[in-house]
């Protein structure tokens, strides 16, 4: 079942987070490595600018999660995540279908250029690649990540 999330489920939603992006590890440059990978002060940081969860809930509880962030004239997807256990049976997909249907316009996704199967996962939803200058318009316009982060990252647009 796919459900909005509430206050209540932060520390799901950080575990989550800090769970499924173990596969990150190794896999971008040491210097972006962060442990946790979002300390529960930086969640919420982005709940608090507008990052609005809904989660996958399976025997009540949360296995999933994906964020919808509206910022000036576009929505980004942001933190999508399912817990390594749960991963392959298409929760991400039914998230990411769900929350897409809820928008209209611009739609934006940012992620590690070597996360290669998160580009493929969001390939296969209608996303595409951006040319490089425009990865570099679009990070600076839509997110706040620091420059080294948008050095090692794509944008795809649906």
């Amino acid at each position: 079942m796919i459900r909005r999330c509430i206050n209540g489920d932060v520390a799901t939603i950080d575990a989550i987070i800090n769970e499924a992006s173990q596969a990150y590890r190794g896999v971008i440059p040491a210097d972006c490595w962060h442990e946790p990978y979002m300390p529960r002060t930086d969640l919420m940081v982005e709940i608090a600018a507008g990052v609005a969860f809904w989660g996958w809930e399976e025997v009540d509880t949360l296995v999933g999660i994906m964020g919808l962030q509206k910022v000036r004239d576009a929505t980004l997807i942001r933190h999508a995540y399912v817990r390594p256990a749960y991963q392959g049976r298409g929760i991400g997909g039914a998230l990411l279908t769900t929350l897409t249907g809820q928008t209209t316009g611009l739609l934006l996704v940012g992620t590690w250029a070597a996360a290669e199967w998160a580009i493929r996962f969001y390939a296969r939803h209608g996303f595409c690649l951006v040319s490089t200058p425009e990865k570099e318009r679009l990070l600076k316009t839509y997110w706040s990540v620091p420059l080294r982060q948008q050095e090692i990252s794509v944008v795809l647009m649906r």
